[in-house]
């Protein structure tokens, strides 16, 4: 006789609960549609699962060594269902499924992907109800307030807790009870019949969402969701510096969830508008203006206004071409979190005047001539 607890690598004193958790770890390893799969292997497996997760076949088998009424497996109160019927029951098909016949493995996918979420490996055990979901938001801002930083307030409509019952979609004062569906164990369990056999499968409970209790009374305001739609709102700063695109996270200022479940995030996506005179790279800052030619040619000082409102007086270098652009060091834009700035380059234009006199035509024509000789 098989020694299924060697079988299935537990003591003989294992709980329920372990010999589950041996029983579909070893089967997802070992079955046949696995890459390294053994269909010996995985048929003694359920044998011994049969035996074991029965209390009355265990008890035999533990006493005399073998299971009467029947012999094992040949009952699907364990939750499994047995794979000996199903060789038995279609010897006569031919095709390329490890076992030899026809009939596809392609639909146990389904089946054991049910086995494997009731031990946990697919999905949480008892999900509670759904978490409020997040919420994105654009914020379109001025080059000043990414300079200077800002502080904001926006209003949106989205769920929020129901007031009436303060979030939990019933009456606090007369509480909640056992679910009558589910009796208090948050899952049910359904058995379904294929051509290999029965097999059971556990779902979360529809009537109280996984969490085993229902209201004796639901919140007539809400309908019972914890939650109605209204508006919110949130206040948040704006940090100096802060870059086109950039995504501000507001935590619990989304969407409420159902039922106290947790509300989402709020995600503020900043947007720069474009500025009439200031180009932003990064954290420099890029300005053109005009200079008078005369001004120019004499390296007389102008001066210009940057973002902040400073006036800064600029000098034109000998030799100066306006090809170039004038770098004026730590005046650009602030760096996030860094306490300094970045650059701010100017380029400049000359401004040639539409009419002049003759006296500085004459002027003019005197230094082209100095300049051709």
């Amino acid at each position: 006789m098989e020694d299924y607890y060697k079988i299935l690598g537990v003591k003989k004193d294992a709980s329920p609960e372990e010999i589950k958790k041996a029983y579909y770890k070893l089967a997802q390893q070992y079955h046949p549609d696995k890459p390294g799969g053994d269909t010996e292997k995985f048929k003694k497996i359920n044998e011994a699962y049969q035996v074991l997760s029965n209390p009355e076949k265990r008890a035999q088998y533990d006493k005399f060594g073998r299971v009467f009424e029947g012999g094992a497996g040949s009952s699907n109160q364990g939750g499994g269902f047995d794979f000996r019927q199903g060789f038995n029951g279609f010897k006569g098909f031919t095709g390329s499924s490890p076992f030899g016949f026809g009939a596809s493995f392609d639909d146990l996918g389904d089946i054991f992907s049910s086995f494997f979420e009731e031990a946990g490996m697919g999905r949480q055990r008892r999900p509670t109800y759904r978490k409020g979901s997040d919420i994105e938001f654009v914020m379109e801002i001025s080059m000043e307030e990414a300079f200077f930083g800002a502080t904001k307030k926006i209003r949106y409509k989205t769920y929020i807790p129901c007031p009436h019952c303060q979030g939990l979609g019933y009456d606090k004062k007369q509480g909640l009870e056992i679910c009558p569906y589910c009796h208090g164990k948050g899952e049910i369990r359904e058995v379904k019949s294929t051509f290999f056999g029965q097999f059971s499968q556990v779902r979360v409970c529809p009537h109280c969402q996984g969490t085993g209790k229902i209201p004796k009374k639901k919140c007539s305001y809400c309908r019972g969701t914890g939650r109605i739609s209204g508006y919110q709102e949130a206040d948040f700063n704006i940090a100096p510096g802060i870059a086109d695109g950039q995504v501000i996270k507001i935590k619990g200022k989304g969407e409420a969830g159902e039922r106290g479940s947790g509300s989402g995030d709020l995600y503020i996506k900043i947007k720069i508008k474009k500025h009439p005179q200031f180009e932003r790279k990064g954290n420099d800052l890029y300005l053109t203006t005009e200079i008078d030619l005369v001004k120019a040619y004499l390296s007389k000082p102008f001066k210009v206004r940057n973002i902040d409102g400073e006036i800064i007086e600029i000098k034109l270098p000998p030799g100066f071409s306006f090809k170039e652009k004038i770098k004026i060091p730590h005046k650009g834009m602030p760096i996030l979190y860094q306490g300094r700035r970045g650059d701010l380059y100017i380029e400049v234009y000359p401004k040639i005047p539409r009419k002049i006199s003759e006296k500085t035509k004459k002027l003019l024509e005197e230094i082209d001539k100095e300049e051709n000789n």
